[in-house]
């Protein structure tokens, strides 16, 4: 493949900036959601690769599933502000147990912003995956609860200050068009509950599986992909995450258990990140949101796409028995 991808001001840019005399495409990752641009892997000298992504926002028009609004435009952009902030003022805070790609190169010109970001691949996390087993999916819970103990009580300067993308703020045109009367009655106490909470932290914001980079034994995981990061409470990542890997089955049968994963990990990792703070309160309150945190998704998924794969018994069941206990 060739340079057809870069613009000579991003082809010049980048050779500027890593000292490189040769870059070269190798592999179109994807195409960004709703033709926003793409994410390409590329060969300096021959040699090493680095990752672009390349938001073209001029480029941008059609959404897959129809929704072609003027706010979906301005989200769509202002996720990408954010993750350059994200990339550029947060992301060295991450560590080797909530791993993120380093940044290489920022670069803004006219309606097009560069990301030159470590390839993954070469740093030991060259596996994606579409089913976890359990190795897997205890690295993934690790990586989130190192990540929210990393950011507790931070405020999400420069990011969303409410993170995911389907917080009620942002999706009043899915909340129009939901049909589930009692879901959309409660749509309002559902989201200050989960403002309101003490505990509140970063939230990765689409910590879904495929935003999840794996070593060779499964051990070792980094997640990509910070558009919607922003302030929250962290149980909206994991009821996300959860969501994104099982089936509903398992979300049934191994909810207590993978909850319990998921805190023994916080457990230690707030006793580096702030050994001053009692995790027993913070478990207390995160535990009772988990399932207002499903349900809060579940509202959006429902209004967004109503015969979606995710909207099962299980998560239907949640949402009556939360439902339920606001009233």
């Amino acid at each position: 493949m060739t340079n057809l991808n870069l613009s000579p001001h991003l082809e010049a840019t980048i050779l500027a900036t890593t000292s490189a005399s040769r870059v070269q495409v190798t592999e179109m990752i994807q195409e960004l959601w709703s033709g926003y641009g793409n994410i390409l892997r590329l060969e300096l000298d021959g040699e090493r690769t680095v990752i672009a992504k390349h938001v073209r926002a001029a480029d941008s028009g059609n959404h897959p599933r129809g929704w072609d609004t003027d706010v979906s435009h301005q989200r769509k952009l202002r996720s990408y502000e954010v993750e350059s902030v994200w990339y550029q003022n947060w992301s060295q805070q991450c560590d080797e147990h909530c791993r993120v790609p380093r940044l290489l190169v920022y670069q803004q010109h006219d309606s097009e912003t560069l990301l030159l970001l470590e390839d993954l691949d070469a740093a030991g996390y060259p596996v994606r995956l579409n089913s976890v087993n359990d190795r897997q999916l205890d690295a993934c819970l690790s990586w989130l609860a190192h990540f929210h103990a990393t950011f507790l009580h931070a405020a999400p300067t420069g990011l969303w200050k409410t993170g995911t993308y389907w917080h009620l703020e942002t999706r009043a045109d899915e909340l129009a068009v939901l049909d589930d009367r009692p879901l959309k009655n409660a749509a309002r106490e559902i989201d200050l509950k989960l403002k309101a909470a003490t505990y509140q932290t970063l939230v990765h914001g689409d910590a879904k599986l495929a935003n999840f980079c794996f070593s060779e034994d499964g051990q070792r995981v980094a997640a990509v992909d910070f558009q919607y990061v922003g302030g929250g409470c962290g149980m909206k990542d994991l009821a996300y995450f959860l969501g994104s890997c099982l089936d509903e089955s398992a979300c049934e049968q191994r909810e207590a258990e993978l909850l319990d994963t998921y805190f023994t990990a916080l457990r230690l990792a707030l006793e580096t990140k702030h050994p001053r703070i009692d995790p027993s309160p913070l478990e207390s309150e995160w535990r009772a949101l988990f399932p207002i945190a499903w349900t809060d998704f579940h509202r959006f998924l429902k209004g967004w796409s109503p015969g979606h794969w995710k909207i099962n018994t299980y998560s239907e069941r949640l949402a009556r028995q939360v439902i339920a206990s606001l009233s």
